[in-house]
């Protein structure tokens, strides 16, 4: 289960961080700016799955290994 979590912490992260980099670059190439239902909210969601990754990685890291 830790790595579980750890793995959609990451991937949440990498989406996050993408979703930022395209609202101050321009950059295409996440899967936030695809879906029409997060238009205008871009923002927002990237920094929600930023914040959601840090506690994906917290409740990761409370799980013993195993």
């Amino acid at each position: 289960m830790k790595h579980v979590l750890e793995l959609l912490g990451v991937l949440a992260l990498i989406q996050g961080v993408v979703g930022l980099v395209h609202e101050f670059t321009g950059w295409r190439w996440g899967l936030i700016q695809r879906y029409g239902l997060f238009d205008g909210y871009e923002l927002y969601v990237s920094i929600t799955l930023v914040v959601l990754a840090c506690a994906l990685f917290m409740a990761a890291d409370s799980r013993k290994s195993g």
